[in-house]
């Protein structure tokens, strides 16, 4: 063997060594970037469109601003129970064990839809819950809100119902119309904890949802009496004071918001029903009550409608956007 070949082996050696030492760093870089991939957050927002015949739709968003239609904005679940057989103010909320719960108005007196998935796109039987059999006069329940409590691995179930007679100052003669949220709990929604009164401001009120908040819970609701979002703040999620905020919604009247926390920012989507839009507002500091209106900057496909925004892995989204291929 002479000099000239064992400098050639050498050098040969050396230069497929680093090509492979520099290989395997690219290799664990595209893994751990394919794991953050699927494993980062995306934000989803359900709704129903015309009186709630058509069922399920799904918008999503990355940034919060942005919102794109999912499965090219086709019902994802027909609602097959209810008087009416409608589903309206869809909210969705995901357990410890990767579990979706969707709860929904159905037009019954004493009942809100109920089915669960593990993915969005295949859903369980629906059943009706009667969460205020307790209340037999009463003349709605809608409006129904999820909060999952992962560490006593509970659900606090949220609406509004009204029950004639009950506050007879603020009911309205001509319809009846004056809600109250009332509010249970449930750890497998068979069993539940009996109806109270959650938040009672002295005025008809409707289409709440929570957000929680540097160890504050807030309680977003609708003003049914001027149409406008407004808040209350509490330490304890299952009683809210009947003080509440300014309305952060501007002139244009609103309904049916919802919450999402993305990065140091805290969303609030609405429904602004007179020009058939979504507006929204956000606020970096909701203790001092400072609000950015992000309405003229936020976008939504045609026709979204009020709702409840959510948080998902993008495994899931990613589930979704294939459903979307395989019906092109």
């Amino acid at each position: 063997m002479t000099l000239k070949y064992l400098k050639l082996t050498l050098f040969s050696l050396i230069f497929f060594t680093g090509i492979l030492s520099a290989a395997k760093p690219a290799q664990k870089e595209k893994s751990a970037f394919s794991i953050f991939q699927k494993e980062s957050p995306a934000n989803l927002f359900c709704y129903s469109t015309l009186n709630g015949e058509d069922g399920l739709h799904l918008v999503y968003s990355h940034d919060g601003i942005v919102w794109r239609s999912i499965n090219h904005g086709k019902t994802l679940v027909k609602p097959t129970i209810g008087t009416s057989k409608t589903m309206t103010e869809p909210c969705i909320a995901q357990d410890a064990e990767g579990t979706f719960h969707m709860v929904w108005t159905t037009g019954s007196n004493n009942s809100i839809g109920y089915a669960t998935s593990k993915d969005l796109i295949n859903w369980s039987e629906q059943k009706e819950l009667p969460v205020m059999s307790n209340e037999p006069t009463a003349t709605k329940t809608c409006s129904p809100e999820l909060y999952y409590d992962k560490l006593a691995k509970t659900f606090h179930l949220m609406w509004a119902s009204t029950i004639p007679g009950r506050f007879p100052e603020t009911e309205k003669t001509e319809d009846g119309f004056d809600n109250r949220l009332y509010s249970t709990t449930t750890m497998d929604f068979n069993t539940f904890t009996k109806a109270k009164i959650v938040f009672n401001p002295e005025f008809s009120v409707s289409e709440a949802c929570y957000l929680k908040n540097k160890g504050s819970y807030y309680l977003f609701f609708t003003n049914d009496m001027d149409k406008n979002i407004q808040y209350t703040t509490s330490g304890r999620i299952k009683s809210f004071p009947s003080t509440v905020s300014v309305p952060i919604n501007g002139k244009k009247m609103a309904k049916g918001p919802t919450t999402l926390q993305i990065g140091d920012y805290s969303y609030v989507y609405w429904e602004n029903f007179m020009d058939k839009k979504m507006g929204g507002a956000r606020s970096r500091n909701i203790k001092k009550a400072i609000w950015e209106d992000v309405t003229n900057v936020i976008h939504f496909p045609a026709g979204v409608k009020q709702g409840s925004a959510f948080k998902v892995s993008n495994t899931i989204l990613i589930g979704l956007q294939d459903l979307e291929k395989a019906s092109e």
